[in-house]
Parts: C-alpha cells; sequence; structure tokens
C-alpha cells in the first residue's frame, strides 16, 4: 500500500506531540542568520548554471549540529538523516531528496576549519539564544566522544611517516589518491578497547543541553591538551565544570582549580 501525503503528516504530527526537541529549536532559530558567513566557503560566483549545484551550506551546517547533539561518525549521520523522520524535517528533507553523503559531510567541516569559521557560527548562535533570553551559564558538561573512521591499511614504514606529520612519497606524487587518504585519524585506546579515528570534544549548557563548543581531534590526543579549547571562562559559562578525570589540569586559564565533578553525576 502507497503512504499518502497525509500519512506522513500525521507521523510528523505524532512526532510534536511527543515534543521533537529540534522542531522546537527549528521554531526559535532563524537559521538564514548563518548564510552570511557560510557564504565565506565560496567566495567565487558562478560562471554558469550547468553542472551540480552545491549543496545548501545552511543545510550542511545543520547536519553537523546534528552529529555533535547525537555524537555519530559522518557515515552513521548519513545513516540517520535518511532513516530518521525528526532530522529530516529539522533539515528540511524530503522523503525523496537527496541525503548528503559522509565524505561531503567531511569536505563541508575540514572548508570550516579551513576558513576558521567555527567559532564565528557557534557565537553567532549563542547570540541568537541570549537574545531570547537563553542564557548558557549554568555549567558546562566537558566530554569526548570516539568518531570511528575506515581503518587505512598502511605498512609500518608508511605508519611512521604519517606520525611525522610528512606525506608518504607515493601519495605525494598523486594528489587523486592522497585525497582518499586520511593521514589525520590515529589509534587510542580506552577501557581495554581500540579505537582508530578523532574525538569530537564539545562544551555543552548543563541545564539547556546545547552545545557552547566544539574541537574535533585525533584519537590519540590526550583529552586535558583539548580543554582549554573548549572550556568557557566563568563569566560565560558559569563557575562549576562537569568532566571527567582525563580533562583535569593542575590550574584551568583563570589561575584557580575548576570544581570538577564526574561527567554523570547528578547536579545536587
Amino acid at each position: 500500500m502507497q503512504n499518502s501525503l497525509f500519512d506522513l503528516q500525521n507521523r510528523y504530527a505524532r512526532l510534536s506531540e511527543a515534543g521533537d526537541p529540534l522542531e522546537r529549536l527549528n521554531a526559535v532559530i532563524d537559521w538564514e542568520m548563518f548564510r552570511p558567513i557560510l557564504s565565506s566557503i565560496d567566495p567565487t560566483e558562478r560562471k554558469s548554471a550547468a553542472g551540480r549545484k552545491p549543496i545548501c551550506r545552511v543545510l550542511m551546517f545543520k547536519m553537523l549540529i546534528l552529529q555533535r547533539l547525537h555524537n555519530l561518525s559522518d557515515e552513521r549521520l548519513q545513516y540517520q538523516v535518511s532513516d530518521r523522520l525528526s532530522f529530516m524535517r529539522f533539515l528540511g528533507l524530503e522523503l525523496a531528496g537527496n541525503v548528503p553523503d559522509a565524505r561531503t559531510v567531511w569536505a563541508f567541516r575540514e572548508a570550516l576549519k579551513q576558513h576558521q569559521l567555527t567559532d564565528a557560527l557557534f557565537e553567532r548562535l549563542n547570540q541568537a539564544l541570549a537574545a531570547l533570553g537563553v542564557e548558557l551559564k549554568s555549567g558546562p558538561i566537558i566530554d569526548a566522544t570516539f568518531v570511528p573512521v575506515p581503518i587505512q591499511r598502511n605498512g609500518r614504514e608508511t605508519n611512521a611517516i604519517i606520525k611525522a606529520d610528512a606525506v608518504p612519497i607515493g601519495r605525494g606524487k598523486t594528489p587523486a589518491k592522497l585525497a582518499q587518504k586520511d593521514c589525520d585519524a590515529s589509534w587510542a585506546k580506552k577501557g581495554g578497547q581500540k579505537h582508530y579515528g578523532y574525538k569530537n570534544h564539545i562544551n555543552i549548557d548543563k541545564d539547556t543541553k546545547l552545545i557552547t563548543a566544539a574541537v574535533c581531534s585525533a584519537a590519540n590526543i590526550h583529552d586535558s591538551q583539548v580543554l582549554d579549547a573548549v572550556l568557557h571562562d566563568e563569566t560565560t559559562g558559569g563557575k562549576k565544570v562537569w568532566a571527567d578525570s582525563a580533562y583535569r589540569l593542575p590550574l584551568s586559564r583563570t589561575g584557580t582549580k575548576p570544581q570538577w565533578k564526574p561527567t554523570r553525576e547528578p547536579d545536587s
């Protein structure tokens, strides 16, 4: 039996009745305000309408927000957007619409890093929330999640070259081959399990559960080395910090020891 438009509307209505948080986020945020910032990724104008049109940059930015909210790898993000109606509605995608694949997500994230736009985008988001009366000062929850990527089957010599932050000669001579190889991912071991890929380090406001800062690192980078990049000062993010012991440093940037609590400890 073929589904009708009314069937889809009924399913959306049930999501709304259940309190879809993504629908509420869409209702209070004007995502078009991010387009001027994102436009700097493509500074040159298209000479003609021929060829494949670029994917909407605002849609890609919203995909990264979904990825960080749910701690998804690029491959799992592609799958979840294709599978979940709440994700499709948040992005404005139709059931028959094309979902950006994992490589497109990776390329977009790298473009943001190259143009140093990540901080500007989150600052703009925080300003918009502040204008709505949403304060992000209840205290940050800082945590890291492994993001797995396809394992690179390299020899010992190649791995040694990559660890030295160099490019293997064979890859350097072939740009097309180099583009298919991930030289930034790394191995890490935690809880007796090995992980290959990256880490997403995020700062989430305790009460609103909104992400206020995010940094991606190789999996082997210790959490404490990223703390300074995601931790706000007390006047911006609040005095208490919820984080596991891996983020503990002798002194914070303000010269005082933060009040550390385990990440999942309930507020007393």
